[in-house]
């Protein structure tokens, strides 16, 4: 398979890591960008409705702050609102890849976002929603935007996902990945990596964006032949047991279609009822001192941010942004069955999906949210996961969220390795196989954006010739 030979591939244009470093830092101190936090009443472009208090843009494009009720039976919160993204567009995602001396490699570019952590980050190719590429900020057009709007090369991927339920109402993207033959112009920002490279980049704290995890995730990366790809460290490994966990020879715990029924099942039987509502009817949150706060604190702000950047398709503009409360912990537990490597999903619900339930990992909470409340509220494996014994840990590393809509939202990505089957019992829950995985994101809905994270990490554990200790890379200077 051509993508897992990228994946063993040192690349042809940097041939060390510190050469791409290098590079990156060059391109963060000429991308340098300015954030200013700013009351909301104040924001240049955007207004707050008279009627229901919605913070919406003067051109009625881009996105809007609504209001959510929820009402979820059963629940260890039964009903809330919150402020949520209702951003209707379709965005594109897409990463163009082209083979150098017989080998696919991955056009991305170091893009730098208002609610980004520390600079740039590497993202794909194509980052842009439907107002941002139809010009509505009359700004410069998005480079390399024809190879996915009317693609004349082969798609590889090309499917809708979601975003953060929590966070955005029924918000989605189109996920492409497209290879191409002829001459590309290398433009000023962006590089060629091969496979192998972006996932050693992967375990470097906030360095590869939220936008690029989920196209990675997204790959054709499993399939038929890829044991013999990779090789074999020996029957008992880590990596062996992740490699057959790729391939659609090895049998499941549970068959595809036992997964699928499971899921439709939830779906159809979930009794969680969502409205949206004027912003200015929110219970329990406040607006004071230019933002939107929760009364105790907790979960998250909306504040507003002015902004100006070099290197992007407009130079100034304002936005509101949600800046969550502490870091959040997103957790998959793995387990070698029958020699086959396979993870543990969960059946999520969230008032934001298109579809009522997505897969998410293990674990998908902020702790400090649970802190009020009574202690069976306290989200399943947590505890097990942050008290793994390190050498049980295949990958740790902080990683942010977006950087466009979200303000320094980070979280801790753990894949910690179990020989227990804590899910017994437990109906919400199932465990996978990577080749599963793989199938299910050929489609729509299936895993949410924070499973799609994790999987291209464990994806990247594939590379990795080290079966006991995660892999983690020094952080660059930005």
């Amino acid at each position: 398979m051509r993508i897992a030979e990228s994946a063993l591939s040192p690349g042809t244009h940097f041939r060390r890591l510190a050469a791409f470093h290098h590079w990156f830092s060059e391109i963060a101190e000429r991308t340098r960008m300015n954030v200013d936090r700013t009351a909301l009443e104040d924001l240049a472009g955007w207004r707050e409705d008279g009627r229901t208090g919605d913070i919406v843009h003067r051109s009625g494009k881009f996105f809007a702050i609504e209001g959510l009720d929820v009402r979820f039976p059963g629940n260890c919160v039964a009903a809330w609102t919150q402020p949520i993204i209702n951003q209707p567009e379709v965005g594109i995602l897409g990463i163009l890849v082209k083979e150098f001396d017989g080998v696919l490699h991955l056009l991305m570019q170091a893009k730098n976002e208002p609610g980004n952590h520390d600079g740039p980050q590497l993202s794909p190719t194509v980052q842009a929603t439907r107002s941002n590429y139809t010009r509505v900020h009359h700004g410069r057009p998005v480079p390399y935007l024809d190879h996915f709007r009317d693609p004349s090369g082969r798609v590889l991927a090309d499917v809708r996902q979601s975003e953060q339920g929590a966070w955005f109402y029924r918000k989605r993207n189109r996920n492409m990945v497209v290879e191409v033959t002829g001459d590309v112009e290398l433009l000023d920002g962006f590089c060629w990596l091969t496979l192998g490279q972006v996932h050693e980049l992967l375990s470097v704290p906030d360095l590869v964006n939220m936008d690029a995890r989920t196209v990675l995730a997204c790959m054709p990366f499993s399939g038929r032949g890829t044991s013999d790809t990779f090789g074999s460290d020996g029957d008992g490994g880590f990596r062996a047991s992740l490699i057959r966990s790729c391939d659609p020879a090895q049998g499941g715990r549970h068959g595809i279609d036992e997964v699928l029924s499971w899921t439709t099942g939830i779906r159809s039987t979930v009794d969680i009822h969502t409205e949206r509502i004027p912003l200015n009817r929110l219970r329990r949150w406040h607006r004071a001192d230019g933002k939107i706060s929760h009364e105790t604190g907790r979960f998250f702000d909306v504040i507003g941010v002015d902004v100006t950047a070099r290197g992007r398709e407009v130079g100034a503009w304002s936005q509101p942004m949600i800046e969550p409360v502490g870091m959040g912990v997103i957790a998959l537990l793995v387990r070698n069955i029958d020699g086959v490597l396979h993870a543990l999903v969960n059946a999520r619900v969230e008032p934001g999906n298109s579809d009522v339930v997505e897969l998410g990992p293990t674990v998908q909470c902020a702790p400090e949210n649970y802190d009020h409340l009574p202690p069976g509220a306290r989200p399943l494996f947590l505890d097990e996961v942050l008290a793994a014994r390190p050498g049980r840990i295949r990958f740790d590393t902080v990683l942010s969220e977006e950087g466009g809509r979200f303000y320094h939202a980070r979280n801790r990505y753990l894949i910690v390795e179990t020989d227990e089957d804590p899910a017994l019992g437990h109906p919400d829950f199932r465990w996978l196989t990577m080749h599963q995985l793989g199938e299910l994101l050929r489609h729509s809905y299936y895993l949410n954006v924070q499973a799609r994270s994790l999987s291209a990490c464990l994806y990247s554990l594939t590379s990795s010739r080290v079966d006991s200790a995660p892999r983690l890379a020094p952080i660059p200077p930005h």
